[in-house]
């Protein structure tokens, strides 16, 4: 089975996350932590405190699914800020399954004119 996401918004929770909990606990996480609705469509993601598991929650109108991946060796770049939740891109989700670190990126400067 393949997901279409291109369409998707995707929260990642900074920092780590117990990945031995529940989904009761999981979607009390979203709700009142991320202050996010889990029930949105939205993909919420989750790294746990090695940075080795990675989980992935989203609602798709009859239920949540919930996917996970192990990494046999290197750890997945994740952020550790505090922040309650952070939109990234599809694009940045990608660059993230490929182990690039898009956090410690720069932001290309754009113009829309010059004074």
């Amino acid at each position: 089975m393949k997901f279409d996401f291109s369409n998707t918004r995707i929260f990642l929770r900074p920092g780590t996350t117990n990945m031995r909990i529940s989904r009761e606990r999981i979607i009390h996480v979203i709700s009142d932590i991320m202050k996010q609705d889990p029930f949105s469509g939205a993909v919420f993601m989750f790294c746990n405190g090695q940075r080795k598991h990675l989980k992935l929650v989203w609602w798709d109108t009859s239920g949540f699914w919930i996917a996970q991946k192990v990494l046999e060796k290197g750890q997945w770049p994740w952020p550790d800020t505090a922040e309650d939740a952070k939109e990234i891109k599809i694009d940045e989700v990608i660059m993230l399954l490929k182990g690039i670190d898009f956090f410690c990126a720069y932001e290309p400067m754009s113009f829309d004119s010059i004074d």
